[in-house]
């Protein structure tokens, strides 16, 4: 099993980079498949979702558009149960079918964050979109209707998540054992 280092914390892989590849493109055709026919815009939540939004989209068949938006709740390896907005919203989204892109659900405090602004921008659908969810630690009760990994409740790296800022380019997905 692999194995990595970051600022003295020891992760090891959890899922390699193939599953994730193969994974996104399986939720990529689901979504084609369930929106057939229509137009779809995609909000990534930056910065974690930008590699999982990326290759997403690029396997996305439909007319879409894609923006971002940037939101935090982190500091080192924990939540801090309140969400602070670093980007804010700069899209007219109102009636459009949304699909937000988001690299892990926790407990699902930036999540319901997003989607109350969403209803607040009064769009036609609102669906999610993460490559990762760890629903021993979700508290809230929004769906989450396209998911790549359910995972245990565990600090997670890689393929865009980070610790401190750093491990956000490995490839694969690595959880921490320290």
């Amino acid at each position: 099993m692999k194995r990595t280092e970051i600022l003295g914390k020891k992760f090891e892989e959890l899922i390699p980079s193939s599953e994730i590849d193969a994974r996104i493109r399986n939720l990529a055709s689901e979504i084609n498949r369930d929106y057939a026919g229509r137009e779809v815009i995609f909000i990534g939540i930056l910065n974690g979702a930008f590699l999982f939004a990326a290759d997403l989209f690029r396997n996305i068949t439909l007319k879409a558009r894609i923006t971002f938006v940037k939101l935090a709740s982190y500091e080192g390896t924990s939540t801090t149960g309140t969400v602070k907005e670093l980007i804010g919203w700069n899209e007219d989204i109102k009636g459009a079918d949304v699909i937000v892109v988001e690299d892990i659900v926790d407990t699902g405090t930036t999540l319901e964050r997003i989607v109350d602004e969403l209803k607040i921008r009064k769009v036609a659908s609102v669906r999610i979109a993460t490559l990762l969810f760890k629903p021993d630690a979700y508290k809230k009760v929004i769906d989450v209707d396209y998911v790549g990994f359910r995972i245990p409740n565990d600090y997670v790296i890689g393929f865009g998540l980070d610790y401190e800022g750093y491990a956000r380019n490995l490839p694969s997905i690595y959880k921490m054992i320290e």
